[in-house]
């Protein structure tokens, strides 16, 4: 802001300064809670995972031991059913709108410059060709065969390149801590009475 003042047309100015970080923190926070909510009724619907979880948390973390983002290294299948909840959610399927700054091709189809492409993003999560079972809820996505912690070139939730999500470390370190502290804390079942749910999607949209 102090090194464009003088420009008449700067829009470096306190004003966007601050509509940027509540663009930030709106859709930050409205994403985050949303891939939790996923991942909180994926449990519901894979008991023996929530179990698995929590029995690695107890076996890893002392009673007392605040749950920071570095022990997700120590905990493989923890950050492992964190990432194949992002990967089967997808709640943001196509990624922002890219413009071609020169003639290319793509796939084997010529695109000319200022052609505006939008990156299906769902089309890497599910690739039948990338994932064992893409269209299953599967934590083994993310693992070896010794039960490491694997990452995959194909889980692109937070799209890639330069237009890549400003808040994926942010999110990242988000959902690990609370999706952790929350089944250390908690079993989640469905309610009494209730046999079974649906987990099919409803596409919508939200507008800051």
């Amino acid at each position: 802001m102090e090194s464009s003042k003088d420009e008449p047309r700067s829009t470096y100015n306190e004003d966007n300064m601050v509509y940027s970080i509540n663009d930030l923190f709106l859709g930050g926070s409205e994403t985050t809670s949303t891939t939790l909510i996923w991942g909180l009724l994926y449990m519901v619907t894979n008991p023996d995972v929530q179990e698995k979880v929590q029995r690695e948390l107890d076996a890893v973390l002392g009673p007392s031991q605040l749950i920071c983002y570095e022990d997700r290294k120590e905990l493989p299948y923890t950050n492992a059913v964190v990432h194949e909840v992002q990967r089967f959610s997808n709640i943001i399927s196509v990624g922002m709108p890219r413009v071609c700054v020169r003639n290319t091709t793509l796939l084997g189809f010529p695109l000319k410059k200022g052609t505006i492409v939008l990156p299906n993003i769902a089309s890497s999560l599910y690739d039948p060709e990338q994932w064992e079972t893409p269209r299953q809820f599967n934590p083994g996505h993310f693992l070896d065969k010794d039960g490491n912690f694997v990452s995959q070139e194909a889980f692109l939730p937070f799209s890639v390149g330069h237009r890549v999500c400003l808040g994926e470390h942010l999110a990242r370190t988000e959902l690990f801590i609370f999706f952790a502290s929350l089944l250390r804390a908690f079993t989640f079942r469905l309610p009494e009475g209730v046999t079974k749910i649906s987990t099919e999607p409803i596409l919508g949209a939200c507008c800051n």
